[in-house]
């Protein structure tokens, strides 16, 4: 089940959900608007020109309002706000439709899993051909929140938990079953 604003507001007051900072005008019918943190990460190029998921990929962090994205680049950012969800809720993050329209692809590989805790880290692409000014604010998502039928057995507690700023990938860390 979707959470409606009412029950988001709800569980905010409670205490059982947590998403700070937030001003209530982010708060949407069925949805929280997330907004442009401050932080920016860019893959660095491999030597080899080969990224090795065995190996940690190095990134170069950027903190400042404003980020220039370039046609065609591809950048790391975090949202402002830090969230710290419950073990019976989950959630997804899309972008919102205006910005997409402008060829800016947000994505954050979807899933927010129960009991995450933290800054979410956003995969930014500029599609057009023209460069974007990104601004630390700047509203560019929305975060949907969704009742699991029990809470989870087994709450997220996994490597990007508690993350701040931009974090990059650490695929280097799962263990791969053969």
């Amino acid at each position: 089940m979707i959470l409606s604003d009412k029950t988001i507001k709800s569980l905010l007051q409670s205490g059982e959900l947590a998403i700070t900072p937030l001003e209530p005008m982010q708060i949407q019918p069925a949805s929280v608007d997330v907004r442009l943190g401050n932080s920016f990460s860019i893959m660095e190029s491999s030597s080899s020109g080969i990224i090795n998921m065995d190996k940690p990929i190095e990134y170069r962090q950027i903190i400042d309002e404003t980020f220039l994205l370039l046609p065609k680049q591809f950048v790391l950012a975090t949202t402002m706000e830090y969230f710290k969800l419950p073990d019976n809720l989950t959630a997804f993050v899309e972008g919102r439709s205006s910005i997409g329209r402008m060829g800016l692809f947000i994505q954050n590989a979807g899933w927010v899993d129960p009991g995450f805790e933290g800054e979410i880290t956003l995969e930014l692409f500029n599609a057009s051909d023209s460069a974007i000014e990104l601004k630390m604010g700047r509203r560019v998502g929305q975060i949907v929140f969704a009742q699991l039928d029990c809470p989870a057995e087994n709450p997220y507690r996994g490597k990007y938990q508690g993350q701040r700023t931009a974090t990059g990938s650490r695929i280097q860390m799962d263990i791969e079953e053969n």
